[in-house]
């Protein structure tokens, strides 16, 4: 079999690669269980990471290696049974568009391009690294893992870059990630661009970065980097230079320690690190690296390999006793891609011995024959390299129907050790064939970021929106570039970077963060609060008055005050007081469904009946007054009668109207949420804001015409001043509710409720008062005017008289 590897430029890795193919041959060689009696041999070909050179090393190989004639081989002998490689994604298709005209195994170990699985192209293709369709998802999924939503991309102009950053690419737009820009870099003339490169990462707020590119071509970004101080910036790697050795050194570890990212899953190789440090120059006869090899582990030059350089005193002789065992670990034993060989070696070889053995697995030659190991064709091995096993445990050295093996990864991160130099720690791993949710598997807890770092670093467009506000997308730029809004009132956000807030339930309101939705507070003029407590104790203790009062007149019925005043309308009066003063605990407590149907009625109702009596006291005083001259028609109604009806009339007119409105459109209770938001307020809807004017509108005019009749009773005798009184009264009963007016409008709730018990207890009072209030001071303390030669005016007459002596 023979191997293509690309050595650019000597490295530690490319050596190995070497050795790990030497190595499982000799390991296969030395096993009799696989391949007994039979040798395998290999041919090792440097394609320099050349095209033409990979093109013409497989014609050599095909035409016989004798000269290069295609389409025709010179020797059937020396065939090769598969080619292993090549390592970049361009030249194995190259490889594979010629391999896979003659249906010849072809396995890579580190091409990764995704075009490389299509069977029409590309039929004798395998590979042992999974292809960048799965690093791409893994990469894009590694990002929102992180939480990063802005971040930018730099792609190598080849295959392996365009396509893997476009695979990568088109994963993020599906997540919701946006990609602040993509950058490619040049191939031919990498520093020619790098400096552009450099200036759009220093201009752009994206700090986390998608490098999908070889390792040769970031040295030159690199250096560029550190020629322009670009610091604090997060490198995600593709596998490609996630454990590039030659990039680990001091030089780049400022700027590259805290990198994150794929690489090829490390297996175990039992026994290679023991081969690989024990190879020295003078037991490795025939290798022609081997020198180079040490020159470069070891800084130092043979010298036969110095006599044709300037020799300075800062040359290092090599001596031949340095030990690879002293050399750093994190460097020297990173057997990633070399796993992948040995892998592929053992892949072939695994095929080959069942070839060997005719184990068809359902393939079926001409006539059921089976191949020959000796003498068999490139396409009878390729059956069975399709369904190779590497154990009957393990199904890792597997191919798919696409030639691609398990997609298996190792996530590294970089981090800088005591010696300022960088070291690979394997923070996670990445397994496409694992349950849903254990695919993607990262110990922040021991990843180290950038600066030495242990908390995460974000890469956003804009900071996070905090809770109670929602994002908002500003027009002309990307998704991920918004401005943070507030929620507005009534809802929540509860989550950073929250797309919407969430109205919370009619019942609910937010706490004052707007994080959380809690019970709306509930309110109504309850008992149990001062406020409510103080109008329910001063509706009772103002009630108590006009019972006192109706106690002294009732014993003081037979005195002449009392008597002067209709003693009988005077109860009335200030019975109807009283339920004026106690309608307005109705208006106290949770609003039940009967106590709004009740509570206007009945305040309606008492108001109009007490009005009604002083209408009815009113008129009385005229036609008393009127009565009195010779030959008046108003003697026949100076009876109780007229009383009587005047407050039955004016009572029963409201009473109807107020049962029309209970049955017409009856109040009820609701649940009021729209004035106060974060409230509820339980009052009572009065249905008919129309009936309700007009019940009290009705009172108005009640009072009103009692104002006009008192008010043109005003200038009667001394004798019959109460109509003095009454005008007064009515005018103070016709300011409160005027006063009222606005004021209810103008509050709302239990202050709403409030109001009118205020208006209630007010007019109420102001009838008392001034109408009871200077009869009581009579009888109480002004005995000597409580007789009836003072009420028909006699008294006041001597008094004069005296006076004018």
């Amino acid at each position: 079999m023979t191997l293509f590897a690309a050595i650019y430029r000597f490295g530690f890795q490319n050596y190995q690669w070497i050795q790990a193919m030497i190595f499982a041959i000799e390991e296969i060689n030395n096993n009799q269980n696989i391949l007994p009696n039979i040798t395998l041999g290999f041919h090792i070909y440097d394609t320099c990471t050349m095209l033409q050179r990979s093109l013409k090393g497989i014609l050599w190989i095909l035409s016989g290696q004798a000269e290069l004639v295609p389409n025709y081989r010179c020797r059937r002998s020396l065939s090769p049974a598969a080619i292993i490689g090549d390592s970049g994604s361009t030249p194995s298709m190259a490889l594979a568009h010629i391999l896979g005209l003659y249906r010849y195994p072809q396995i890579s170990y580190f091409s990764t391009s995704p075009l490389l699985s299509d069977r029409n192209q590309f039929p004798s293709f395998f590979r042992t690294i999974p292809s960048d369709n799965v690093q791409s998802r893994g990469l894009a999924q590694l990002v929102m893992h992180f939480r990063w939503t802005w971040v930018g991309i730099l792609a190598a102009d080849d295959d392996y870059g365009q396509l893997g950053s476009q695979l990568v690419q088109e994963e993020l737009i599906k997540a919701g990630v946006c990609v602040a820009f993509i950058e490619n870099i040049h191939l031919a003339k990498a520093e020619n661009n790098a400096f552009h490169i450099v200036q759009v990462i220093k201009s752009s707020a994206a700090k986390a970065i998608v490098v999908f590119s070889s390792n040769v071509y970031l040295v030159p970004l690199l250096d560029e980097i550190l020629r322009q101080n670009v610091t604090g910036r997060i490198w995600l790697a593709s596998e490609a230079w996630s454990t590039y050795s030659l990039l680990s050194i001091k030089k780049y570890s400022e700027i590259l320690t805290g990198t994150i990212g794929f690489a090829i899953h490390s297996g175990e190789m039992p026994g290679f690190q023991k081969y690989f440090t024990s190879i020295h120059p003078s037991t490795s006869q025939g290798d022609i690296f081997v020198k180079r090899f040490w020159e470069e582990a070891f800084n130092c030059r043979w010298l036969d390999e110095t006599k044709f350089l300037l020799w300075d005193n800062k040359t290092k002789l090599c001596m031949g006793d340095e030990k690879l065992d002293n050399l750093p670990m994190d460097t020297m034993m990173d057997f990633r891609i070399a796993y992948n060989i040995y892998k592929a070696v053992y892949a072939t070889t695994l095929a080959l011995d069942n070839l060997r053995m005719c184990i068809t697995q359902g393939v079926h030659f001409i006539q059921g024959s089976c191949a020959n190991i000796s003498d068999f064709h490139p396409w009878q091995l390729l059956h069975y390299i399709k369904n190779v096993r590497l154990s009957k445990e393990d199904t890792e050295g597997s191919f798919d129907r696409y030639g691609n093996p398990p997609a298996r990864y190792d996530i590294v991160n970089w981090q800088q050790n005591s010696e300022g130099t960088i070291r690979h720690v394997k923070v996670g791993s990445y397994d496409s064939s694992a349950p849903p949710g254990r695919i993607l598997m990262v110990n922040a807890s021991v990843v180290q970021w950038v600066g030495g770092i242990k908390q995460i670093p974000s890469s956003v467009c804009n900071p996070s929106c905090p809770h109670r506000f929602r994002k908002l997308t500003i027009p002309g730029k990307p998704i991920c570039c918004f401005q943070c809004v507030p929620c507005v009132l009534g809802e929540i956000s509860n989550q950073s970077d929250s797309i919407e807030c969430f109205k919370c339930p009619w019942n609910e309101w937010p706490n004052e963060k707007k994080v959380q939705c809690i019970p709306k507070i509930i309110e109504f003029l309850s008992y149990m609060e001062t406020f409510g407590a103080i109008l329910a104790a001063a509706s009772i203790s103002l009630s108590v008055i006009p019972a006192i009062i109706l106690g002294l007149f009732m014993y003081c019925k037979n005195t002449p005050v009392v008597k002067a005043s209709n003693s009988k309308l005077s109860y009335f009066l200030l019975i109807s007081l009283i339920l004026c003063f106690l309608s307005s605990l109705t208006f106290i407590g949770y609003p039940t469904a009967e106590k709004c149907l009740l509570r206007q009625a009945a305040f309606g109702v008492t108001f109009s009946f007490s009005v009604s009596c002083i209408l009815a006291r009113t008129i009385m005083v005229v036609i008393a007054f009127k009565a009195t001259k010779p030959n008046s028609r108003l003697q026949r109604y100076a009876g109780p009668m007229l009383s009587y009806a005047v407050i039955g009339v004016g009572t029963l007119i409201q009473v109807l109207f107020c049962v029309c409105w209970l049955i017409l459109s009856p109040p009820f209770s609701e649940n009021n949420t729209e004035t106060h938001p974060g409230k509820i307020i339980i009052e009572c809807n009065e249905s008919s804001p129309i009936a309700f004017w007009c019940m009290l509108g009705y009172l108005g005019f009640l009072a009103a015409i009692s104002f006009i009749v008192a008010f043109l009773a005003r200038k009667l005798p001394d004798s019959f001043n109460e109509a003095k009184y009454i005008t007064f009264s009515m005018l103070a009963f016709l300011s409160v509710w005027l006063s009222f007016i606005p004021a209810y409008l103008s509050t709302k709730g239990k202050y709403m409720v409030a109001m009118e018990i205020f208006a209630i207890l007010s007019s109420s009072s102001c009838l008392v008062f001034c109408i009871f209030l200077p009869k009581c001071y009579i009888i109480l303390f002004r005995s000597e005017k409580n007789t009836k030669d003072y009420m028909m005016g006699r008294g006041v007459a001597k008094r004069k008289k005296v006076k004018g002596i």
